[in-house]
């Protein structure tokens, strides 16, 4: 320090803090050798505590007001300085500002997940957020124990060990809760008033500091457990599964009778599909039946092998067949081939199949008469 700066220290005598910060929780007083002189000035703003330290022992702590330092009001600091009859020279003592206005928009949340035993899901990973605010209500714990000789303290010094206190105080109360995960979102109000005293209780006398308000905004289950509870949930929405996979291959023919053109692995896919819708409608009760009546034994039917892009698939019955050539999929030109036949034979050449391809085409009109 200049000698320009030493002078300028010992002609000031306001002692003050303006607090531009939003985030400074305590704040020392720069002085010159820590020197005070009789009669200096004391301001305490509305939101701080002043708080006097003479070798290492918290004297005197002063309430918003505006002071003159006399003996009179510095009744622990003569105490302990053996001030008898006042004091006319300088004196050395520490003075810190502490901010007692509520600090918001804090922030804590779960670095990992926390393991849980739900009554529905089984073992399952929580994890949780949320926001709090906290305030110095008792200066002397705060200088005491987390302080010490730091000239600033700022909010983000002490919010790590309250995150640290937040985060267990949770996992203890969500363990003993026995909430069920999907309740949870329920609770929110409630669990995040109950968290709050619980940690009220843990450093309200230890640390000096309150907790006026603490918030749980958001208590999420792994990603594999959302994906699984929107999959129930479609299923619940559908209803039906059994009629919901009978409109899809409905669908799915429609769309391949629509599509000629689509030959390769697309026409076997919907070949596929056809008979596959087939073989369901045939299913007892899939169209309107009593479920529980058993049908007759059907006759004995020849089964159809069909050659597809060079590939054999089957055997199907003969409904599932008429189902692919009403879709378009077997043209009287596919091979087939069944019991009994010598060899592979066009669809439309096979006297059991060439009536469902329809009437054959007319020829086409004779050449104009010249």
């Amino acid at each position: 320090m200049g000698l320009f700066e030493k002078l300028r220290n010992e002609l000031i005598d306001i002692i003050e803090w303006v607090d531009d910060s939003r985030h400074t929780l305590v704040w020392r007083f720069p002085r010159y050798q820590n020197e005070i002189k009789n009669g200096a000035q004391l301001i305490v703003r509305p939101g701080q505590t002043a708080v006097f330290i003479h070798r290492g022992q918290i004297a005197d702590i002063f309430e918003p007001g505006h002071y003159e330092l006399k003996t009179d009001n510095l009744p622990l600091l003569s105490t302990i300085a053996g001030w008898k009859y006042g004091f006319n020279s300088p004196f050395k003592a520490e003075v810190y500002f502490v901010s007692t206005k509520q600090i918001t928009d804090l922030k804590w949340g779960t670095p990992n997940p926390i393991m849980l035993r739900d009554p529905e899901f089984g073992p399952i990973r929580i994890r949780a957020f949320g926001s709090y605010s906290m305030k110095a209500v008792e200066p002397r714990a705060l200088l005491q124990e987390l302080v010490g000789t730091d000239k600033v303290v700022d909010a983000e010094e002490v919010t790590e060990l309250l995150r640290s206190i937040i985060i267990s105080t949770f996992a203890d109360m969500l363990g003993e809760s026995n909430v069920a995960a999907l309740d949870l979102a329920s609770k929110y109000l409630e669990f995040g008033e109950t968290l709050r005293v619980a940690v009220q209780e843990r450093i309200d006398d230890e640390y000096g500091l309150e907790i006026p308000q603490l918030l749980i905004v958001n208590i999420s289950l792994p990603e594999a457990v959302e994906k699984a509870m929107d999959t129930r949930t479609s299923m619940g929405v559908i209803g039906d599964m059994n009629s919901f996979q009978q409109y899809q291959m409905g669908q799915a023919m429609t769309a391949a009778a629509e599509n000629p053109s689509g030959g390769g692995a697309a026409e076997g896919m919907g070949l596929g599909m056809g008979f596959a819708m087939a073989g369901r409608m045939m299913q007892p009760g899939a169209m309107g039946g009593a479920p529980g009546a058993a049908p007759p034994p059907p006759p004995p039917a020849a089964q159809w092998h069909v050659a597809v892009n060079g590939q054999t698939q089957g055997p199907y019955g003969l409904p599932q067949l008429a189902a692919g050539i009403s879709a378009g999929e077997v043209t009287p030109e596919t091979l087939v081939w069944a019991d009994g036949m010598s060899t592979w034979t066009a669809a439309g050449q096979v006297p059991q199949l060439s009536g469902s391809f329809g009437p054959p085409p007319p020829p086409p009109p004779p050449p104009p008469v010249p």
